[in-house]
């Protein structure tokens, strides 16, 4: 496995600066923004999809310091209501897949987005219980007028170009857990899958172990970010928690840097599975926890997974 680095974490860096800084840390690749809710602050994805010379200067970069693209990520909701933000981030994703074509970079990030309650809605509306019988029919209404056509439609885009969708099974979006992950997979296509982050299954009441068990081959990326869950604010208000999350004594659950949240036991484990399921490329960092700086939290997250990490695959077992 590879040691990577979601890039909007050096947002503040230039894309030299950043490269070095990752370079410096002894990473193996990096996950380049290119829209969406992070935008993409390191390069113009326009410039370089009309530039095969801006793609070649910008590809010397990575190779000079021996860092890997792992995958080009968007992060968007190109189901959105506010025609406005869907177009955007359709863009944005159809502009990614086809750099990633170019660039030779496989895997395209997105969310699976949120469409509103109906044509008319100006907001997303994730559903969260099926009763009274007005939610169930947002949900049917949202698969299959609006999740499933989109992305049967951007699935077969990406397929022609030898690209996958990694979702990141993320609370506000459709795709939010490993049941419909697998319910948009096999509806729109197995060249859909997973960007997989832990730290969004743990406060949903998740075993990422087990979720991982389930989706094998539909895991396409892997991000490395924790998650605490407060035992004393959960037992008062439960697990759904809009509070902000920088009020992190209030909060039921805060994301945290790797191994804040869970010990070197579960990341044992989670990194040993990945290799059982078969999945061998980037472990990418992402940073968002409000304890610590990017530098010290990115930094703390490096070393506490660099003696983790399975780097080669023999292909043999000890009994045989």
């Amino acid at each position: 496995m590879k040691l990577g680095v979601m890039m909007a974490l050096f947002a503040g860096k230039t894309l030299d600066e950043a490269l070095d800084y990752a370079a410096s840390q002894g990473l193996d690749a990096v996950e380049m923004c290119c829209g969406g809710y992070p935008g993409s602050p390191h390069w113009d994805v326009a410039e370089l999809l009309s530039s095969a010379r801006k793609r070649d200067e910008a590809a010397a970069k990575f190779k000079d310091r021996n860092l890997q693209m792992s995958a080009f990520s968007v992060h968007g909701n190109p189901l959105h209501p506010d025609k406005k933000i869907a177009k955007e981030h359709h863009e944005a994703h159809r502009n990614a897949v086809k750099l990633a074509e170019k660039m030779g970079v496989d895997v395209v990030i997105n969310f699976s987005g949120c469409p509103g309650d109906s044509d008319r809605a100006k907001h997303p509306n994730w559903v969260t219980c099926p009763w009274p019988d007005d939610f169930s029919e947002i949900v049917k209404w949202q698969w299959d007028k609006k999740v499933i056509p989109y992305w049967k439609s951007e699935a077969k885009f990406a397929a022609q170009r030898g690209i996958k969708i990694a979702f990141e099974m993320h609370p506000g979006f459709v795709v939010y857990s490993t049941e419909t992950m697998l319910k948009l997979r096999e509806a729109a296509g197995e060249n859909l899958g997973a960007n997989f982050d832990p730290s969004h299954l743990f406060w949903q009441g998740m075993d990422p172990i087990v979720s991982l068990r389930e989706l094998k081959d539909a895991v396409f990326h892997v991000h490395a970010k924790d998650c605490r869950i407060d035992p004393v604010m959960t037992a008062r208000n439960g697990v759904l928690d809009t509070k902000h999350y920088g009020d992190i004594f209030n909060r039921s659950w805060v994301f945290r840097t790797v191994g804040f949240g869970h010990g070197e036991d579960f990341w044992r484990d989670f990194l040993s599975m990945l290799r059982v399921i078969g999945y061998d490329g980037a472990i990418s960092i992402e940073h968002e926890d409000g304890l610590m700086s990017v530098t010290e939290g990115f930094e703390k997250a490096v070393a506490f997974l660099k003696g983790l990490l399975l780097r080669e695959k023999t292909g043999e077992m000890w009994w045989a």
